[in-house]
């Protein structure tokens, strides 16, 4: 086997099996030959992380058909009442504190084995640009093609703008990954408190806008930084989660109540005030909620991936993350694009303001998840590379006699 979809698609066919037979056979062999020290509670955190964002976006990015043009709308705008969906998928920072405690841990594992600062960092960053370079190149492909058979450029520009969106998010954490080695002792506070004086001089005292850029970095540094702690260990005991669940949530809702934040955890079109773009400090304290929530459910989640079945759903996830990421908003403006050969489809095209919009909405979501799994099934070589995978979320064996050399390799 070269990598973890072999792993899925392959079984013994000796006689015939059931569908869910063979899905537990193979998800028990994925178990087995997964290390037994991995913690696969910090996997999982990184699949909901990932599939929160995903499902997010699903739900709260609608294209609206206005004549021969195509714009960007939010249900959030019409129906602010429903912000609380922004607060279980804008998940984020989970991801960053994720990235941060694998980062740290990893180089303190490449520095033990002797490996150089270069070959670890290029090796980390190549995984997490390889997947870019055929999203660009479709999407500058797709531009240029809607651009020459005369769509609006109002059109080409939302759908450019919503396929690269995710761009920012692999810079950013392109560049606290190279900046690892810098943060392997930095106490979160201190990113937390220059987002405070940021916020300050922009909301309190009217400096330019674009000085809230820097919480671009600072902000996603702070869940990150929360990560290295995690590998040092200063984050085992409960009640390190406790004091971030609940001090995150208790700030978070100052912020809102009494300082004017919006309530929504993601951008609304056409809203004064973002707080992700860029991230404020109540998205911040909202992170460290998650944060905290997060920490305290690693044991429950350890407990969970005992499950052969469900483990191996977290480890697929884990081993394609870029590519779902990355190709979502595509399969949702894939979905869009086809449905206008039919009409104005609800929920895929209409104004997102009332209920009808939203039941139809949900209805929609497991359409984008197969027009997803069809760009997964295409484009997952490009995050694998050319050559096998060196991942540490499963351990396959060779047979012996098959090859001279038997023995474990990573995919």
């Amino acid at each position: 086997m070269t990598d973890l979809t072999a792993a899925f698609l392959t079984h013994p066919v000796a006689r015939p099996t059931p569908p869910r037979g063979a899905l537990r056979r193979t998800a028990a062999r994925v178990d087995a030959a997964t290390p037994v020290s991995r913690d696969r509670a910090v996997d999982a955190l990184r699949a909901f992380a990932i599939l929160g964002v995903v499902l997010g976006h699903w739900l709260v990015t609608a294209l609206v058909a206005d004549g021969n043009s195509l714009h960007a709308a939010s249900p959030l705008g019409d129906m602010p009442w429903l912000a609380p969906v922004s607060w279980a998928f804008q998940t984020l920072a989970v991801f960053f504190l994720v990235g941060g405690h694998v980062a740290t841990r990893g180089y303190a594992s490449a520095r033990a084995r002797g490996e150089s600062y270069g070959r670890w960092v290029s090796a980390r960053l190549s995984r997490l640009f390889r997947p870019v370079l055929a999203v660009l190149g479709l999407w500058t492909v797709t531009a240029a093609l809607l651009l020459l058979t005369g769509a609006e450029f109002t059109t080409v520009h939302t759908l450019v703008k919503l396929a690269l969106s995710p761009m920012w998010f692999l810079l950013v954490y392109a560049a606290l990954t190279a900046a690892t080695p810098l943060l392997t002792r930095l106490h979160p506070l201190w990113p937390l408190v220059v987002v405070l004086h940021i916020d300050l001089l922009r909301f309190g005292f009217g400096a330019p806008s674009w000085l809230g850029w820097i919480n671009l970095a600072a902000g996603w540094l702070v869940p990150y930084s929360l990560g290295a702690a995690w590998t040092r260990g200063e984050l085992d005991r409960r009640r390190a989660g406790w004091v971030l669940l609940t001090g995150g949530t208790a700030a978070t809702a100052a912020l809102v109540a009494w300082a004017g934040y919006p309530a929504s955890m993601v951008g609304v079109p056409g809203a004064s005030v973002s707080n992700l773009n860029p991230p404020t400090l109540a998205a911040v304290t909202f992170g460290l909620a998650q944060c905290g929530l997060a920490l305290l459910l690693r044991g429950r989640l350890r407990r969970a991936m005992r499950r052969p079945v469900a483990w191996a759903a977290v480890a697929l996830v884990n081993l394609s993350a870029m590519t779902i990421f990355l190709w979502h908003q595509t399969a949702l403006m894939a979905t869009t694009a086809t449905g206008l050969l039919v009409g104005r489809l609800p929920g895929l095209h209409t104004v997102p303001d009332g209920l009808d919009w939203v039941a139809a909405r949900l209805a929609w979501l497991p359409v984008f998840a197969l027009v997803l799994a069809g760009c997964w099934a295409t484009f997952r070589s490009c995050e694998r590379g050319g050559g096998p995978r060196r991942s540490r979320v499963v351990r396959t064996h060779r047979p012996q006699g098959r090859t001279s050399t038997a023995g474990a390799r990573h995919v």
